[in-house]
């Protein structure tokens, strides 16, 4: 590959970003596995081939990074003589003021990863498909009903917030 790693950071860090955090949720796990793909993508980066979809292959590596690190979390026990302490509140810092990534967190996993892969990280559906199984159909009706849902969600909490006024 020609192009200078560091300009496929800065064009694609963000996506890359948005997929991790759409898979494994915001916080430190998201961000490992965005720092594990683009590391990974430097080893690979000079026998990428020219005419590769940059974005696309590094949204498929961010996949198998974020795929590592569930399963990671299921292998894992913490053992503990007390409970842990309650989750902090969301920092604003993160951008999530809207509650965004809890409510693509609360989607059923086909959404969630459909939602992810094709709004989140601009792949087609037949490349999303391609990751997460079943054609590419069937992922396009995934992905619009994980939309229908989060717009669902998000007109509850505007009806919410208009009744409480």
């Amino acid at each position: 590959m020609r192009t200078p790693f560091e300009v496929a950071v800065e064009r694609h860090g963000t996506t890359v970003l948005r997929v991790c955090r759409a898979v494994l949720g915001p916080g430190p796990d998201a961000e490992d596995a965005w720092s594990e793909t683009f590391l990974a993508a430097l080893r690979a980066w000079p026998d990428l081939d020219e005419d590769t979809n940059v974005e696309a292959w590094l949204v498929r590596v961010a996949h198998r990074r974020a795929v590592d690190v569930v399963r990671a979390r299921e292998r894992r026990a913490v053992p503990t003589d007390e409970p842990p302490e309650p989750p902090s509140a969301p920092d604003p810092a993160d951008g999530d003021e809207y509650g965004l990534w809890e409510a693509v967190a609360a989607l059923p996993e086909r959404q969630r990863l459909a939602v992810a892969y094709h709004y989140l990280g601009g792949l087609p559906h037949a490349e999303t498909a391609a990751l997460i199984g079943g054609g590419a159909d069937a992922v396009r009706r995934a992905a619009a009903d994980g939309v229908k849902s989060l717009r669902r969600t998000y007109r509850a909490a505007e009806r919410t917030k208009g009744a409480s006024r």
